[in-house]
């Protein structure tokens, strides 16, 4: 924001983009003290996957809550991203 000079525009974010703004970081950073708690407790092959899978999880959350729609270059990552997690748990 500051290399492009855009920082004007911090002032017209809404108090509702704030909130939400904020709640998303403080997920995001919880998520990361649990992705890394979980390497501590796990092996890394086993809990990276999982991690991976959030991927599949949010397109598919992302085709029923926000009715996107599938291209055939998502559905085949879904697909080989689903394909390649199954491959690293079960190893």
């Amino acid at each position: 924001m500051f290399l492009t000079n855009a920082q004007n525009g911090i002032s017209s974010i809404g108090k509702k983009s704030w909130l939400f703004l904020i709640l998303s970081g403080l997920a995001t950073g919880a998520s990361w003290l649990c992705y890394y708690k979980a390497l501590q407790m796990g092996e890394a092959s086993k809990v990276v996957p999982v991690d991976k899978l959030s991927v599949v999880i949010t397109l598919v959350l992302a085709f029923i809550f926000l009715h996107e729609k599938f291209t055939p270059r998502s559905i085949a990552g879904c697909i080989l991203i689903g394909a390649g997690t199954l491959l690293m748990v079960l190893s």
